[in-house]
């Protein structure tokens, strides 16, 4: 089977190629930083990347790590990775057969004349208030990245906004299989 072709992944920040590579590891100290080592070296570019205790299994975690598949070929990519003693598993998700998802958390300074128009874009975005006091709003909103940033380019009328986004994770959707390696 061959792995999926790149597809032109278009957000409003950079259009690139990309690929989500999600890769079981063990669950140890250093690991981490091999895998962004090994990127450094090779000057492989990395658009995002997630981590988090895979299943409930503590012994094992999941990188979910979106890559810029024009810095570097995809086989070179997972054959750097697969040559990692601590790597278990590498599985290539098409974007387009993936469920992704990100959290965006932001806090926006506001007042009087700017709180409602604020608040129209928090509902518009689906967005929720998770926090909030007399002179800031903070918000989340766990959505496609899409969506992330259409509400990231909404808030930059505000003019102080301290912003914060995970990265993005990705599953399989139902009936689809991904290329594992």
């Amino acid at each position: 089977m061959t792995p999926p072709e790149p597809y032109l992944g278009i957000t409003d920040h950079t259009p690139v190629r990309l690929h989500i590579l999600s890769v079981l590891v063990e669950n140890k100290a250093g690991v981490l930083a091999r895998i962004a080592g090994l990127f450094a070296r090779r000057g492989f570019n990395i658009y995002s990347l997630a981590v988090a205790p895979a299943e409930s299994n503590a012994r094992f975690s999941r990188v979910t790590i979106v890559v810029d598949a024009e810095s570097a070929p995809l086989e070179q990519i997972v054959g750097q990775l697969d040559k990692l003693v601590n790597v278990v598993a590498i599985t290539d998700i098409s974007p387009k057969d993936a469920l992704e998802r990100e959290l965006l958390l932001a806090t926006i300074k506001t007042d009087v004349d700017n709180r409602t128009s604020l608040l129209d874009i928090i509902a518009s975005a689906g967005a929720a208030i998770v926090d909030v006091d007399a002179k800031s709003v903070t918000v989340m909103l766990a959505a496609t990245p899409g969506n992330c940033d259409g509400l990231e380019k909404a808030l930059e009328g505000f003019s102080d906004v301290e912003l914060h986004r995970t990265g993005r994770v990705a599953l399989p959707r139902l009936g689809k299989t991904a290329h594992a390696y």
